[in-house]
């Protein structure tokens, strides 16, 4: 799919190295960048540890985690639609991803507000991904649009490596904070969610002196982003089968806290170390998406996405395999980050060319929500096959699913993409 004019991008592929992929996508790139650094610094400082928490301080069996954590992500899903529509019709892409920037900012005094009330604190985690829901899409319309659709896959890798770092840091932040305050003071993790908030403050004040939006060189036929045109877009072939991809590979992923928790299982690390593991996973992340953002415009990116999840599927072998130790940790965490590299901004360059610039905060929402349903359906079903079968049947049943949706994904995205329709490339040039 996508072989010449999408997948494979037209012309040279601009200067090598480093410093040439990061002059090629252009200043707005960068600082889209900057936000999401600074946000998920502050994101990542508050969930690094709510696995071990629901875990280990709430006891939750795996079956109500998988729930919890299939919920914290799939709950908000349809707001990434709202958001990415709102995006659309109003034409302020960066308006719509600043409020879901803020919502998630003030969450993070909220966590101050609630103590320890499970009510108070589902609520707020709920508030953060409802910000989260309504900020990504326009943030991503905004990197599609924001240069050539030849640099599509270098310029997520750029942004998705600069995100990464901030969620590198986020946990080694959490942890100089509870360091220097002392675990033991009941005013340690106030001041950890005021520090997270203070971070996510100053990205929004990136976000706001930074970013620009992107506007339109000729103006957007009235109408180009109504509900009619939104389901005339999801009519279009090439969109569905990337739909029906993007749910299959979503089914297959059983998410972060999971993989986190079954390699602390395996070698009885201590439980303070258990931060670390996301630290290691966005460590890799970061130093490999640019170099494979690059590999996916220069050599197609189906390739790429498909070799990610050939990634994961070496994940769940090592976890039912006889490795054990520092190995399995190494080895582990090398196949999860890379997975994560060559998988979540490809999926959305591989989108961008697909859709109209009227409509492309709507259709990449549309991809968005069907993986966050996905993972939420992935998650409460494994957390039962844990509870049923046991960690390695569960893991091996994980590793089945996605040979699966690997060999459908293949079918589906193996042709040339379908253009869109002429009526659709009146809501804006793409």
């Amino acid at each position: 799919m996508y072989l010449s004019t999408i997948d494979r991008p037209r012309g040279g592929h601009g200067r090598r190295g480093v410093r040439g992929t990061v002059a090629a996508v252009g200043p707005n790139v960068l600082a889209l960048g900057a936000v999401s650094l600074l946000t998920d610094v502050s994101a990542e400082m508050v969930t690094a540890v709510l696995p071990l928490y629901f875990v280990l301080a709430l006891h939750l069996g795996p079956a109500a985690y998988g729930l919890m954590d299939g919920l914290y992500t799939g709950a908000t899903a349809l707001l990434r639609l709202v958001g990415g529509y709102a995006a659309d019709r109003t034409r302020r892409r960066k308006a719509v991803a600043g409020i879901g920037y803020g919502i998630s900012a003030l969450a993070k005094l909220g966590l101050m507000a609630a103590g320890s009330s499970v009510p108070a604190l589902g609520a707020v985690i709920v508030a953060d991904r409802a910000g989260k829901g309504l900020r990504t899409a326009p943030r991503d319309a905004l990197i599609t649009l924001s240069v050539p659709e030849s640099v599509l896959g270098r310029a997520f890798g750029i942004h998705r490596a600069m995100d990464s770092v901030g969620a590198f840091a986020g946990p080694l932040a959490a942890l100089g904070v509870l360091a220097a305050v002392g675990t033991t003071s009941p005013d340690a993790f106030h001041a950890l969610f005021l520090t997270s908030f203070c971070v996510a403050a100053a990205g929004l004040l990136a976000l706001a002196g930074l970013a620009r939006d992107h506007r339109d060189e000729r103006p957007v036929a009235p109408g180009a982003a109504s509900l009619k045109k939104a389901g005339e877009l999801l009519r279009t072939a090439a969109l569905r089968r990337l739909l029906c991809a993007a749910g299959l590979l979503g089914l297959a992923t059983v998410g972060d806290g999971f993989v986190h928790l079954l390699l602390m299982r395996r070698q009885s690390m201590p439980m303070g170390w258990f931060p670390l593991l996301a630290v290691g996973t966005n460590l890799v992340y970061l130093l490999l998406a640019a170099p494979l953002g690059a590999l996916a415009d220069r050599y197609g990116r189906r390739t790429v996405l498909l070799g990610g999840y050939g990634a994961l599927l070496a994940v769940y072998l090592l976890l039912c395999g006889p490795l054990s130790g520092a190995p399995l940790t190494v080895a582990a965490l090398c196949c999860y980050g890379a997975f994560y590299a060559a998988t979540d901004g490809v999926l959305m360059a591989l989108a961008g060319p697909l859709l109209p610039a009227g409509l492309r905060t709507t259709g990449l929402a549309c991809v968005q929500t069907v993986q966050a349903l996905a993972y939420f359906g992935s998650s409460a079903a494994f957390g039962l096959a844990w509870s049923a079968w046991g960690t390695t049947a569960a893991t091996a049943g994980a590793a089945g699913a996605t040979v699966l949706a690997v060999a459908a994904t293949a079918v589906l995205l193996r042709d040339r993409a379908d253009r869109i329709s002429p009526a659709l490339q009146k809501a804006g040039p793409a």
